[in-house]
């Protein structure tokens, strides 16, 4: 078993507005913290990863194939692998939850 405590946890700005901190990583799965500050728009991206996320403060809107999809405090939400998705904070205060990644993930940088 692994204990991580938040605080030794780096917080990487992956893009502008965007928060990342990687919680933990095991062999077949990440858990990943976000903050999302009001009015940023995390830009359309994929990945080879399922992600199953719970959103803990704010609103936020998942744009998927021309579609909105809002979520809040208390919802939950998965994306399969591969499946193109960006989320948008229209809110005037952050975007909080928890991600989890099958396979593992890294902190993605959309900013480059």
């Amino acid at each position: 078993m692994e204990r991580v405590a938040r605080e030794d946890r780096e917080t990487v700005e992956a893009a502008t507005g965007v928060h990342l901190v990687q919680l933990v990583a095991g062999a077949e799965m990440s858990v990943q913290a976000f903050r999302i500050d009001p009015g940023t728009l995390v830009p359309e991206h994929s990945h080879p990863h399922e992600q199953a996320g719970y959103v803990t403060q704010g609103k936020g809107v998942f744009l998927v194939d021309g579609e909105e999809l809002p979520v809040g405090p208390g919802d939950s939400y998965t994306i399969p692998g591969g499946e193109a998705h960006a989320v948008e904070n229209r809110g005037d205060r952050a975007l909080e939850g928890i991600d989890l990644f099958s396979p593992p993930r890294e902190n993605p940088d959309w900013a480059e």
